[in-house]
């Protein structure tokens, strides 16, 4: 087979030193590939006055396949003052390249497993019914509909008077917010479609099916925001009847699911939601797994093939300026492993997931955070493993 095409999206920060060490790991399990390195995030910012190139949208275009690091965000002030000086009058304002990439692509499905690894010191625990401590498995995969919704970027400050005009028509806008003058006003809005709710649900009870959950969770508020969340709930109750009704379909409220998930996050299985509700019960769920560290997504395109694969951690600017990295690789080889597995390299990812598991439950090797350290230089004098050295154990459990 001939060598396949990775676009690497380095980013910001950590992101660079964490992907490099996960070509380290694919190239220890045999992938071989030939990396075509795109520029993002917040250097093309302040260079060029755009965090996504026209240059590496064409690269992902054409590869289809991206693996990417993180990016660096920052407020609209904070984002306008670190551009460069004869770019400030052009008018620029920063978006999110990571939200402009999936938008631009379709990268309408966003899947992010949360599974406990046996040895694990961050695993979540609680007090078993005899006063023991139990530590139940989580073994969950949560669906985020990654286009629409609050992230979809259909928002005013200070509206134009046409967009005013059509929220006036709305009677509890007038009788709620009339009072405020249009030039202090700022909107966001939460744009649901049937099509891609329905393709999300879709993805979500298939999941289910393949690997044998018996449920879904739509993780929503249907019982206050009941257009949008509403819909989504009608239409998952729709298609379980119709389609699926060999898995059983749970409804909760995201408040309450945040509660629920530390009494008992066993009983779940897959879970779905819209975009800012799946971005906050995913890094709840990834809490009771390690936390961040351990974090890892793919959101896809299913017509188009586009695919890109990232850790859900940020780019933590600080520790990428150690003398020698501290950070936890294994999100971004997690997401490696994902990748993978989208490219039907089942095998090559199972073997990597299996090094993981040796090393971590062997404890030999932890890095700071599963250690409870606070990030800083020094803890690698307290018996914490760099980012390399984690990378390493994993490498040679991965060849025995």
């Amino acid at each position: 087979m001939s060598k396949r095409n990775i676009v690497t999206l380095p980013g910001d920060g950590i992101g660079r030193t964490v992907l490099e060490e996960a070509l380290r790991v694919l190239d220890a399990a045999g992938f071989e590939a030939e990396y075509k390195e795109g520029d993002i995030g917040w250097e093309s910012w302040c260079r060029e006055g755009n965090p996504l190139p026209q240059r590496t949208i064409d690269l992902v275009e054409r590869y289809k396949i991206a693996l990417f690091g993180a990016i660096t965000s920052k407020p609209k002030d904070a984002a306008f003052e670190e551009l460069a000086p004869e770019l400030k009058d052009k008018g620029l304002v920063y978006a999110s390249p990571i939200v402009t990439l999936r938008q631009h692509f379709g990268l309408d499905i966003c899947l992010r497993p949360c599974k406990s690894y046996p040895g694990n010191p961050l695993n979540f625990i609680r007090r078993g019914p005899s006063g023991g401590i139990a530590e139940p498995e989580v073994d969950v995969a949560i669906f985020r509909q990654n286009t629409e919704g609050l992230y979809g970027g259909v928002e005013w400050s200070d509206p134009p008077q046409q967009v005013y005009d059509a929220l006036m028509t709305h009677p509890r806008f007038r009788r709620n917010f009339a009072w405020c003058p249009k030039e202090e006003l700022s909107v966001s809005t939460r744009i649901f479609t049937r099509k891609m709710t329905r393709r999300i649900l879709q993805a979500a009870f298939e999941h289910a099916v393949k690997y044998g959950y018996r449920s879904v969770t739509l993780c929503e508020k249907p019982n206050v925001i009941r257009e949008t969340s509403g819909m989504m709930y009608k239409m998952a109750q729709e298609m379980q009847k119709n389609e699926y009704p060999g898995i059983e379909l749970w409804n909760t409220n995201i408040d309450a699911q945040m509660m629920w998930l530390t009494k008992n996050p066993e009983d779940y299985g897959v879970i779905v939601a819209g975009n800012m509700f799946g971005d906050i019960v995913s890094d709840a769920f990834a809490g009771l797994i390690g936390g961040l560290g351990f974090a890892c997504s793919a959101q896809y395109n299913p017509d188009t093939g586009v695919a890109v694969f990232e850790p859900t951690h940020g780019s933590a600017p600080k520790y990428a300026g150690y003398p020698v990295s501290i950070v936890n690789p294994i999100a971004m080889i997690e997401s490696a492993c994902m990748m993978l597995e989208y490219l039907k390299e089942n095998e090559k990812a199972s073997r990597i997931r299996k090094a993981v598991a040796a090393v971590i439950a062997r404890g030999e090797v932890r890095t700071y955070d599963m250690l409870r350290l606070t990030g800083s230089p020094d803890v690698l004098t307290k018996g914490a493993a760099s980012t390399r050295e984690m990378t390493d154990a994993i490498i040679n459990a991965l060849q025995q």
